[in-house]
């Protein structure tokens, strides 16, 4: 693995990659929504070996006692054994919940959803719960997860119901109302390894990779606007590297907001 990781810098500290791409190209990308009949939304992702699963939920519960009036988001991700021989069966290790916690926080730092708008009455409000699992793992799982994630909310449906006095009545074989979204968040990773900035890194990569660095963006009055951080990585970025990481993240942004339909 050592050796590996050494050639992969080598490789890179002469301006190529492994498998021919540009430092800025991301890999061939592939999304589809509406493949889970049971969710309220789902969305399958591919980008290059890199597959990811999301299914969206809704169930009725009780709101947090402080936001009375809003509805609540929940996320999980799962990333099972056959995706990788990393993968440990089990409870969430410390990626799965990285995963969940990032794309989590771009969706509710950018107010994507307008949690007000999914009350059902008084103390009763829907529960929008994200499950990611990831199929097959080839890297930059982070960004596989937020297009999943919000190509998922895009395809969710409200289910028809009625309230009848405490009890709520829920007929989930119709499903006509859209889930109520205000912006479109997604994450997108930059990698430095050694002093070259790297988008769309691959499993090994990762592994090769000095630090990390995942912005959560959205675009608003056709502009990127910033909404989310995550540090990944023991080594350092410079305040010229993080200047370069915004320019290459705004300009991939808008053209991976494009795949989202």
């Amino acid at each position: 693995m050592i050796v590996e990781k050494e050639i992969i810098r080598e490789i890179i500290e002469r301006g190529s990659r492994l498998d021919g791409r540009g430092f800025h190209q991301f890999r061939d990308m592939k999304i589809e929504t509406g493949v889970i009949p049971k969710a309220e939304g789902s969305a399958r992702v591919e980008i290059g070996d890199t597959k990811v699963m999301v299914g969206v939920k809704l169930e009725p519960g009780e709101p947090f006692p402080d936001s009375p009036n809003e509805g609540i988001l929940m996320v999980s991700c799962e990333l099972v054994p056959l995706a990788s021989p990393e993968f440990e069966p089990g409870p969430p290790g410390e990626e799965a919940i990285e995963i969940a916690r990032v794309v989590d926080r771009a969706i509710r730092e950018s107010n994507a959803i307008d949690l007000e708008k999914l009350v059902i009455k008084e103390g009763k409000v829907w529960k929008v719960m994200i499950d990611i699992v990831v199929l097959d793992d080839g890297g930059n799982l982070i960004d596989a997860a937020s297009l999943g994630a919000i190509s998922a909310l895009l395809d969710t449906k409200i289910p028809a119901y009625t309230v009848e006095g405490d009890e709520i009545k829920i007929d989930r074989t119709v499903k006509e109302t859209p889930l109520p979204l205000k912006r479109k968040p997604i994450c997108v990773t930059v990698v430095k390894i050694g002093n070259k900035l790297l988008l769309d890194p691959n499993r090994s990569e990762e592994e090769a990779m000095d630090a990390r660095l995942t912005l959560g963006v959205f675009e608003e009055d056709e502009e990127i606007k910033f909404c989310a951080m995550q540090k990944g990585g023991n080594g350092g970025i410079t305040y010229e590297e993080f200047e370069r990481i915004l320019d290459l993240v705004t300009e991939k942004a808008k053209k991976l907001l494009k795949h989202v339909k």
